[in-house]
């Protein structure tokens, strides 16, 4: 997906672009020379709540859109990751101690010449983002810097316009008006660019000033990502501070090495993200210890954020945010993503996120269980990670699985193949495909470089080549596969539902799209490689006796639309899987049983259906689960067939008759690549997994197991 848009404000802090009144000018004039002082390094522009409180189009701390430039005319390159790679561009991330110092030195230059009202800045080092990206309000949790995201902030400035709440430590400005403040700001962008969504970061105390403000303002198109939102504060330990806090001299407050030890983390987790990095036991050892010398020069740090006076007034606030947030849940109507820790120490997040699921009208969850109550500063969290496995980025007025889609990274893939590395290495795969005169080879070397491509195949049972088949073309062809899936595997905010939304992340990170003529519309026409299962739910749950059985419906679903885009049709087969085990308690005995019988329509009414004009048997998309008699794993084994030109055809395939020729021709040569692999493999001599590992054992861990001649 191109990066084809930038943002990029200059280091200065010139109000020239504000149309502000005789008032405004005069509050911002008190504190401007103060301004002028700070460090110019990381933030474009800090703008008071005076200047923000003018009409609605000159509102706004800078003008987003105005400031735009291409980067072509300044000699720099944009990423164009979408047209040469199937990978966005990458982002090293941080370790835990990195991003704790990034911190305090960023609260640092915002803390330096503070003073005044509370105000807006944009952190410089975001870079060039995506055209119309949307645009991102972080509110901040009880420390008020606005520097929380400072560990996040070059993967989000590639795909959002960014703009920081920065609360001055004297500042005295209630709740209510800091609710008003935020108000002043997303109706003044609302009014400019009502198309754009805007997302609403809170943590800790902004999750509930998040929540009040989409609360009061439910026809405004907000997305709300809390981190361990404060509403649970009424059932905290933190309360009984309150009392010890205000008797307690200045000089020993003891609450300081407290809080910075809640933001420095696990040091168990860090001991094992450090070994996971392959670094030797005595540098690992060696950089914690470093950690506890260091971290004490912190808490002058701060002291300077929270002084004695400040850290009372937050911790009341977070009382009246708290009350003023739950009171109004049942308002809010904006989409939102929870995000909750499993070891936060200062509030019960993991419990409060269940309850806040619960309670919000369209809310997704996401549990983090050796986290802290400072997630966006632990060790490996990945904020851009998280929102594209939930699929919660867009840029219009709804989510588009095609123009908002986001590509992983390279990292972000590296990670999900690591975690299913294991499963390859049971199935060791064997996959073929087959040139363009006939032969067969092994390897993907048959397979089309450009797009649109679109592959039609066998489900097995489960599902379980998926894995084996999106890493092989990723790794051998740098070509990613978009599925085109059931919806149930896409679906949000289905309260009740049995399936758990998390699960699928991997599904919607690697591209996954419900399945629909609009979206196959879209990839092909975006010179996509299609993954498509005319079969769907039907074969990938079958039932005894259907192993390698094609459920194809009767009608050309997808020949007439390849043929439109001049889409090549490349069909294919994998056997083994159904080997892995053996179905013995199938739908049909499970319609047999009341309780099973019940527990299936109850699922398939209340997820969504698919192909429901459809006839025969592919028209039974029953959700239910075939138990499974395991067996020892065996290998699997991908065939892919001479792909099928439609370029030049579009209006020979219009007729019914010849496109259901073509249709029969692909499900014929799906049918065959299945014929052939399992007859193919009984003369494979490393078929048992135990052959393999003897083979490993002696010739490498890393080298290629052989098979049977093509």
């Amino acid at each position: 997906m191109a990066e084809n848009g930038a943002c990029l404000f200059p280091p200065v802090f010139s109000l020239a672009r504000h149309r502000r009144t005789e008032a405004s000018d005069t509050a911002g004039s008190s504190h401007k020379s103060r301004l002028s002082s700070l460090s110019t390094r990381r933030f474009a522009q800090l703008s008071s709540a005076a200047e923000t409180a003018t009409t609605f189009p000159s509102s706004r701390p800078v003008s987003f859109g105005e400031n735009r430039r291409s980067p072509e005319k300044h000699g720099e390159k944009a990423s164009d990751q979408g047209l040469s790679s199937p990978f966005m561009e990458d982002v090293e991330l941080e370790s835990g101690r990195q991003r704790l110092r990034r911190f305090f030195d960023e609260a640092k230059d915002l803390t330096r010449a503070d003073g005044g009202p509370p105000r807006w800045f944009s952190p410089l080092d975001c870079g060039f983002r995506l055209e119309k990206s949307p645009l991102l309000l972080y509110l901040p949790g009880i420390d008020g810097t606005g520097a929380g995201l400072t560990s996040q902030y070059k993967k989000l400035g590639k795909i959002f316009d960014i703009w920081c709440l920065h609360i001055p430590v004297m500042d005295r400005t209630s709740f209510l008006d800091l609710v008003k403040m935020v108000e002043r700001m997303i109706k003044a962008e609302t009014c400019r660019s009502p198309n754009r969504p805007i997302y609403l970061v809170g943590e800790s105390l902004g999750g509930c000033l998040a929540l009040a403000v989409a609360a009061r303002n439910p026809n405004i198109d907000l997305l709300l990502i809390l981190a361990n939102p404060a509403t649970s504060f009424d059932k905290s330990q933190i309360q009984l501070l309150l009392p010890l806090l205000e008797l307690m001299p200045e000089q020993l407050q003891l609450s300081y090495p407290f809080i910075l030890s809640l933001m420095g983390g696990d040091p168990s987790r860090m001991f094992k993200a450090s070994t996971e990095k392959g670094l030797p036991p005595q540098q690992t050892v060696g950089e914690l210890s470093m950690d506890l010398l260091i971290m004490p020069s912190y808490i002058s740090v701060l002291a300077g954020i929270l002084p004695k006076e400040t850290l009372l007034w937050k911790l009341q606030m977070l009382e009246s945010a708290s009350a003023y947030a739950n009171s109004r849940i049942h308002a809010v109507k904006a989409e939102t993503l929870l995000l909750t820790s499993g070891k936060d120490q200062l509030l019960p997040s993991l419990a409060e996120g269940g309850r806040l699921d619960d309670a919000l009208q369209r809310s997704d969850l996401r549990k983090f269980d050796d986290c802290g109550h400072f997630l966006f500063l632990e060790e490996g969290f990945d904020l851009v990670t998280i929102i594209k496995g939930a699929r919660f980025y867009r840029r219009g007025k709804s989510h588009d699985y095609v123009l908002d889609y986001l590509p992983p990274t390279p990292a972000e893939y590296k990670k999900q193949y690591e975690s299913n590395r294991w499963f390859n290495e049971i199935t060791g795969p064997v996959v073929l495909s087959t040139l363009e005169d006939g032969r067969i080879v092994r390897g993907l070397d048959g397979i089309p470089s450009e797009g649109p491509v679109l592959y039609v195949g066998y489900h097995m049972l489960w599902g379980l080549e998926l894995a084996p088949l999106v890493t092989g073309f990723m790794n051998q062809r740098n070509i990613l596969l978009r599925g085109i899936a059931h919806p149930i595997i896409l679906e949000k905010y289905k309260k009740g539902q049995p399936l758990d939304s998390a699960s699928y992340d991997t599904h919607r990170l690697m591209g996954a799209a419900p399945v629909s003529g609009t979206n196959l519309f879209k990839l092909l026409s975006s010179k996509s490689h299609v993954l498509l299962y005319p079969g769907g739910m039907r074969e990938a749950l079958h039932r005894k006796g259907e192993e390698y059985k094609l459920f194809w419906p009767e009608e050309p679903e997808f020949v007439r639309m390849a043929a439109r885009f001049g889409a090549k049709i490349v069909p294919f087969g994998t056997v083994r899987e159904d080997d892995f085990g053996e179905v013995f308690f199938d739908y049909n005995d499970q319609m047999k049983i009341p309780y099973f019988r019940d527990q299936i329509r109850q699922r398939t009414e209340d997820l969504a259906k698919v192909r429901a004009n459809a006839t025969g048997q592919v028209a039974n998309q029953d959700l239910h689960t075939p138990w499974i008699r395991p067996k020892i794993p065996g290998r699997f084994y991908y065939r892919f067939g001479k792909p099928i030109e439609t370029a030049g055809r579009k209006q020979e395939l219009s007729d019914r008759e010849i496109s259901h020729e073509l249709y029969l021709q692909v499900k014929s040569e799906v049918e065959g690549c299945l014929a052939y692999l399992r007859e193919k493999r009984e003369s494979d001599p490393y078929r048992s997994i135990f052959s393999r590992l003897m083979y490993r054992a002696t010739h490498g861990s890393t080298s290629e197991v052989p098979t049977f001649e093509p």
